[in-house]
């Protein structure tokens, strides 16, 4: 009722909690019944009352202030000398409560649904203005102490790179209301949050997690994800959130962060899929049988998932939640599993990137993902409801320009048509109209199949502030050089002046090298030449741990393949030998996502670097970009063609890419001899010249 009634306000302006914030105090934890953040009256807090009896409200409405009071003066920014610089209000709701009046007592505000609008519109914020209201939110939600950076931020000049790096990162502190009800709106069921890379999946998640951790101690929680230097990420997240709203730090035995698939060797080593095989004693596959058995890649993880789930009989409840992150990363079996150890009402959440594995098409829809009971009916459907399918619109990692160009790189949007071929493109979505529910807009033509179309991202969506601290020329840049050595010393030289001149941390620069099989060898002179300058710097998964992605007890800069990158991101974003995702071959949809996914680890500034050929069309496709104003222009592919892009560009396993090599160059040596005159045409049985004649039609038409 508080909610509707907030809701059908047009008088004032703010953003609601319920059941928040959560307060430290020395007799425990309290929660608030639900405070109202507004620019123009300042913090209304509530005291709900479902009945009747009101008991001794003023008393409570005191005690409510005055903690929420001393839990803002830690906020420097929001004390003026010894006093609080924003307005706090409690009123006493009572929908119940026919008659408020005569109960009302002096400063002490009570209202049912009907009075409530005129009971707030008596409430003011004397010195009010936007900047503070920020301010108070960031406060109310503690994103701003929980996203603190991993080193004390010091700069000198107000226009160097740190300076600007500095006050970016002040400006996302706050998260916005798609975000806060993903936090804090917990269903008894499944569900599902979309959203860009950059649009706070991670950190919702985190939060989520310590949330529900602060507010049921006893429910057994697992975070789980595929990228596992995550794992510290979201160590860290959960642990302050939790000191901040209970004082306590996590019971770790009750919240766990544990990666997907796991295996022997203590609770470190622990993943969801292995404690799955354990409590039901159903065999274990590690990567090396699961790929034996079920095929490389992801197949080796789907395929285990599967023997996993098809052995076991009657289920077993290990969890009262489990929070998935990196969902694109999954094949609907995992997903299944962890929905198969939870306890009823089943509160699964799983997050993902629509566009992170770029691979064409969606995640399956939960009734896919989860299945149906023997009458049909699905075990899962989210309907319409706004509280189970949430999409984070907002991208607050990347710029407008940097976000536009990962996606037109990816997507191939301006890549020059090869001979033979309708299109440049690489891939796109089976359904034209999740452009728009990723937060673009059509400017010109209209997103149907065979027809043109311009899309642009929108101010909403791509916040002018995370483009305004630098010209646009300035935050996304392509380099082409004629060896590799030569690029490898620029970069060198790069590094150097960021340290040394722009006042940015080491941990503000990551070197992404696009090919995960080759990234040792790569970065290895690079990284030499970095120490024999007395620059330390390391290789993610190598020089550390496979869960450290930057170093914290010393400074250090970053190298990473392309998997390790994902999940995490840095101020100013290197990409090396870019070249190597331009290919005409097969696997172009891989490869382009993975110059998608390194562009997008940046928050302010990208680099991409490489030579040759294929970086001169890289290049290319994004100074068409440019003069396109960092908007993307295409004929948006029919049905037919998207299924010739899956063809062409396919990702293909070790034995697909045997097979093919076989053959190819069995058809080439057939073709030679044929044009030889070693073999006639009429060699070759009539059926075999029939078959391949209608195969060659097809694939021209």
């Amino acid at each position: 009722m508080l909610e509707n009634s907030l809701s059908n306000s047009a008088d004032f302006r703010g953003e609601c909690f319920f059941g928040y914030p959560l307060i430290a105090t020395p007799e425990g934890k309290f929660a608030i019944d639900a405070t109202l953040v507004s620019p123009d009256k300042g913090i209304i807090l509530f005291d709900l009352v479902e009945g009747t009896r009101l008991g001794s409200y003023g008393e409570r409405q005191d005690d409510i202030a005055n903690k929420i009071e001393a839990r803002l003066k830690v906020h420097r920014e929001l004390v003026v000398g010894r006093r609080l610089g924003v307005e706090i209000h409690v009123i006493t709701f009572a929908p119940a409560v026919t008659d408020t009046a005569q109960y009302r007592q002096d400063g002490y505000p009570i209202s049912n649904a009907d009075t409530l609008r005129s009971v707030i519109a008596q409430l003011s914020w004397p010195d009010a203005n936007e900047t503070k209201s920020r301010a108070v939110l960031s406060a109310i939600e503690s994103i701003s102490s929980i996203r603190k950076s991993r080193t004390r931020r010091e700069v000198v000049r107000e226009d160097s790179r740190g300076a600007k790096l500095k006050r970016l990162e002040d400006a996302i502190a706050t998260l916005d209301h798609r975000q806060n009800r993903a936090v804090i709106e917990t269903v008894d069921g499944v569900q599902r949050i979309r959203g860009l890379a950059g649009s706070g999946k991670t950190i919702v998640l985190a939060l989520k997690a310590a949330y529900l951790h602060s507010q049921h101690p006893n429910w057994r929680i697992a975070v789980t994800f595929n990228t596992r230097s995550l794992k510290g990420q979201f160590r860290k997240l959960i642990n302050n959130f939790c000191i901040e709203q209970t004082g306590e730090e996590p019971d770790w035995t009750k919240i766990r962060v544990v990666n997907a698939w796991g295996t022997p060797g203590g609770e470190d080593r622990d993943g969801i899929y292995y404690e799955f095989c354990r409590a039901f004693g159903t065999e274990f596959f590690d990567f090396r049988s699961a790929s034996s058995r079920f095929g490389g890649s992801e197949r080796a993880f789907d395929g285990a998932c599967r023997k996993a789930l098809a052995e076991i009989g009657q289920s077993t409840a290990l969890y009262d939640a489990i929070l998935v992150d990196e969902a694109q990363d999954f094949s609907s079996a995992f997903l299944r599993l962890c929905y198969t150890i939870l306890r009823d009402p089943k509160r699964l959440v799983y997050a993902y990137d629509e566009l992170q594995s770029l691979s064409g098409e969606s995640l399956s829809s939960p009734e896919d993902v989860f299945g149906r009971d023997e009458k049909d009916r699905p075990y899962v459907t989210l309907g319409n409801d706004p509280k189970r399918d949430l999409i984070l619109q907002k991208c607050y990692r990347n710029s407008r320009p940097v976000l536009v160009t990962a996606h037109a790189l990816g997507f191939g949007i301006y890549r020059q048509s090869p001979r033979e071929r309708e299109t440049g493109l690489v891939q796109m979505f089976d359904h034209p109209r999740l452009w728009e529910e990723i937060g673009y807009r059509v400017t010109e033509g209209e997103l149907t199949a065979g027809q043109g179309v311009v899309l642009q991202r929108t101010d909403e969506t791509s916040p002018k502030f995370l483009e305004e601290h630098s010209s646009i020329d300035d935050l996304v840049e392509f380099y082409e050089f004629g060896n590799e050595a030569e690029q490898n010393e620029w970069l060198i030289r790069a590094i150097r002046m960021n340290l040394e001149q722009d006042e940015l941390r080491h941990d503000d620069i990551v070197v992404i090298h696009p090919d995960p099989f080759t990234t040792r060898e790569k970065t290895g002179p690079i990284r030499s030449r970095l120490f024999d300058l007395g620059i330390p710097c390391h290789l993610a998964g190598v020089d550390t741990s496979a869960d450290v992605f930057f170093k914290t007890e010393t400074q250090s800069i970053t190298f990473t393949g392309i998997f390790r990158a994902k999940g995490n991101e840095a101020g100013m974003v290197y990409i090396i030998n870019a070249q190597s995702c331009h290919s005409q071959g097969r696997d172009l949809a891989g490869l382009r996502n993975r110059l998608f996914t390194a562009i997008t680890r940046s928050k302010a500034w990208v680099r991409v670097f490489g030579y040759g050929p294929g970086m001169a069309a890289i290049k290319q496709e994004f100074e068409t970009l440019k003069e396109h104003a960092f908007m993307l222009g295409f004929v948006y592919p029919t049905k037919l063609l998207l299924e010739k892009l899956r063809v062409v560009h396919r990702d293909l396993s070790p034995d697909e890419r045997k097979r093919l090599e076989r053959g190819t160059r069995g058809l080439n040596e057939l073709v030679r001899d044929l044009e030889s005159g070693k073999i006639h045409v009429e060699d070759i049985d009539a059926e075999t010249r029939e078959k391949l004649k209608k195969l060659l039609l097809e694939s021209s038409e």
